[in-house]
């Protein structure tokens, strides 16, 4: 049973028979059969079928809510006996926000060090992403922002404060300044994030504010792509203040901080709401509270 509703919910998440089954390392028809065996064992129908995937029915929807969570206790009461067994070991899927990847090695190395039979596995989403993924039991840790848009029913450990830079190169007119307000920012040549990016939606909003409504010249849904666009000298970006300081800037590139106003906002750990926690997910929040008592 636990197997076909593992099954069921990467079904519901590709939403495609073909893709599914790809997912899952199965042929389409054995999908397909596992499905119908669940639907027989709960007596109602899940998934409307035609000539292609047609969504989940009703009583489908209720079913996924009900196999996340029996899927989720039946993995953490696993993880609990082998860690009982030989202290914590397995793998803690972590979603990240594109802003805080380099915050993510001041978690992720200390816990090794305590838990060496502990890995990773680090994903680079959207905020919306995230909430899903964290969710669907998809992932068993998210980093996101706490403050800004709502989260739902989670679990949640403020890590830090992001305040927010001007990143341009050392050859531009700006460059001489100390400070920058957002309105001298809105005017420059920028580079940001896709607007499916949070960390886009609040620089947004403060340009807004500022009367200087973001128009950006190029975006992009990686940091990678828009520092490479700064070194070249012709454009600018905005970015938070401890990315920067986690980025090893070129001779050529310097970050300013943006005021008028000062703004900030919360970045922290997120996990489902559920007790017990699997252990690597209680370990990694009891983790998360130490490394933010530190910076306070």
């Amino acid at each position: 049973m636990i197997e076909r509703l593992e099954l069921f919910i990467v079904l519901a998440r590709e939403k495609h028979f073909g893709r599914a089954a790809e997912a899952c390392g199965i042929t389409q028809p054995t999908l397909s059969s596992a499905i119908k065996q669940l639907e027989n064992a709960l007596g109602v129908m899940l998934v409307r079928r035609g000539a292609r995937f047609g969504g989940l029915t009703p009583e489908g929807e209720l079913v996924l809510e009900w196999a996340r969570r029996i899927v989720g206790d039946a993995r953490a009461m696993q993880e609990e006996l082998e860690a009982s067994r030989h202290g914590l070991s397995g793998r803690l899927r972590i979603a990240v926000i594109p802003t805080a990847l380099t915050a993510v090695s001041d978690l992720t190395t200390p816990f090794l060090l305590r838990h060496p039979h502990v890995g990773f596995s680090v994903f680079s989403c959207t905020s919306i992403e995230i909430l899903s993924l964290v969710g669907s039991f998809e992932a068993d840790i998210g980093i996101t922002y706490l403050d800004n848009e709502p989260l739902g029913p989670v679990v949640s450990v403020p890590l830090y404060t992001e305040r927010y830079h001007l990143v341009t190169a050392t050859s531009a007119p700006i460059a001489e300044k100390g400070e920058v307000t957002w309105a001298e920012v809105g005017a420059l040549p920028l580079c940001l994030l896709t607007a499916d990016m949070q960390n886009r939606r609040i620089i947004d909003r403060h340009l807004s504010q500022a009367g200087a409504p973001a128009r950006p010249a190029l975006d992009s849904n990686s940091m990678i792509v828009l520092l490479s666009h700064v070194r070249s000298g012709k454009w600018a970006s905005i970015m938070p203040g401890n990315l920067v300081g986690g980025l090893d800037f070129s001779p050529g590139i310097l970050s300013i901080p943006i005021v008028e106003p000062t703004v900030s906002h919360t970045v922290g750990i997120i996990a489902a709401n559920r007790e017990p926690q699997t252990p690597q997910v209680a370990a990694f929040l009891a983790e998360a509270r130490q490394m933010a008592n530190q910076v306070r």
